[in-house]
């Protein structure tokens, strides 16, 4: 198959005028322009007409289990509250409902353009009956703080479920939810098995409060519930992340969501650090939290790769990262929108370990593309971030969807 457009977005040179792209399989075999294309190849030809063609795009650092929470919690006074009312509302939830959550959740993001997902599941068992609709990155949330002599056991039960699908990985949750011993022993099965790690960390003021004051409402809802804590009162989040984690002979690069309490001192840990773990800022839910200002360009300088995700509709109105985008244009408007837009493409694909396949149309890498209509501007990319409806064309796989 030959598709043509008016513009092609590459994400590898400068977009192309008149362009098509050329497909075999699933695999991209030659991009240029159209006539050349056409000339070197045979197949039927898509014309999209007025049309840029975009790499598909990669959402980071997603929980499709609460798309059904949409609206229900209002923005909280404090992150311990929100934590009480998800619970809450978890616990109405039954087992169908978290399947219709999931399923509906992927309907949408594929729905605004994206392609592929990372998406953290806290019932890995129901995977087996999704049958995902764009490619998934599938990891099990994992908590131990109820259960912190069974941390063998948590990892090795989620594995059981996640082994059967192609792309997978581990979620220990966070700081306060996850012990030492799950995340080394996450670490440990992620080193066995070649796959990704991912976590929350530093997400809040209270996080902070917590860890480094022993004090809070974070601090005294999980001192509440019966969590041990003796790591509380010296050191910040990422603080005790790094000496615990990333300290460790070989560690490995993880994924890590948010980031946006850090202070001075962590700067300067940053920056000694010889880990770079890949980043991802998820600025909707980030305003409707009130988290303090997310330190893009001090992250950007230390060399860390930053992606963006739209997290859980428990905290954000839809799954499109076009609207993402547009959010975090808003906050850092010096920022070039083709960096921008590599933020979701090019950036997520290297998190993900698949620079080399997702991300960008070049021959090689996977046929995965969006179209959207295309303005005769003077910049593309401007014209990328402000399209706010859903995606009307998308090929996945090299097969038009």
């Amino acid at each position: 198959m030959i598709v043509r457009a008016r513009l092609i977005v590459t994400m590898n040179g400068p977009a192309i005028e008149n362009g098509a792209v050329a497909i075999e399989g699933n695999r991209v075999v030659d991009v240029g322009l159209f006539n050349e294309v056409r000339a070197r190849n045979s197949g039927e030809v898509v014309d999209l007409g007025e049309q840029a063609l975009l790499p598909g795009l990669i959402n980071a650092h997603c929980h499709l289990d609460y798309t059904c929470l949409r609206g229900k919690i209002p923005p909280p006074k404090s992150f311990a509250d929100w934590i009480r009312a998800i619970n809450a509302e978890k616990a109405k939830l039954s087992r169908q409902d978290y399947l219709a959550s999931i399923n509906e959740g992927f309907a949408e993001a594929k729905s605004f353009g994206t392609t592929t997902i990372g998406n953290l599941t806290a019932f890995p068992e129901l995977i087996a009956k999704i049958n995902e609709p764009i490619r998934t990155w599938w990891f099990a949330e994992l908590i131990d703080v109820r259960e912190p002599n069974r941390v063998r056991d948590v990892v090795d039960l989620s594995v059981e479920s996640l082994k059967s699908k192609e792309a997978w990985g581990l979620a220990p949750h966070a700081s306060f939810t996850a012990s030492t011993d799950l995340y080394r022993r996450c670490e440990e099965v992620a080193r066995a098995k070649n796959i990704l790690l991912t976590t929350h960390l530093a997400e809040s003021r209270e996080e902070m409060s917590m860890f480094r004051e022993a004090s809070g409402p974070l601090y005294e809802f999980m001192k509440g519930i019966g969590r041990p804590m003796d790591d509380c009162g010296h050191e910040t989040p990422l603080a005790l992340f790094v000496a615990a984690i990333l300290q460790q002979r070989d560690a490995l690069p993880w994924i890590v969501a948010h980031l946006n309490e850090l202070a001075e001192s962590d700067f300067d840990l940053l920056a000694r650090s010889t880990e770079k773990f890949h980043v991802v800022h998820s600025p909707r839910s980030h305003g409707y939290f009130g988290h303090s200002r997310f330190p893009f360009e001090r992250l950007r300088a230390l060399g860390y790769n930053i992606c963006l995700g739209t997290d859980s509709l428990a905290s954000n109105d839809d799954l499109s990262l076009f609207a993402e985008m547009r959010a975090f244009q808003r906050s850092e408007p010096a920022l070039s929108p083709s960096k921008i837009f590599e933020m979701v493409t090019v950036n997520p694909a290297r998190a993900l370990r698949q620079e080399n396949a997702l991300g960008k149309i070049r021959p090689g890498f996977c046929a995965d593309f969006v179209s959207i209509p295309c303005a005769r501007s003077t910049n593309v990319f401007e014209d990328i971030i402000a399209f706010d409806r859903p995606v009307n064309w998308k090929m996945l796989d090299g097969k038009i969807r």
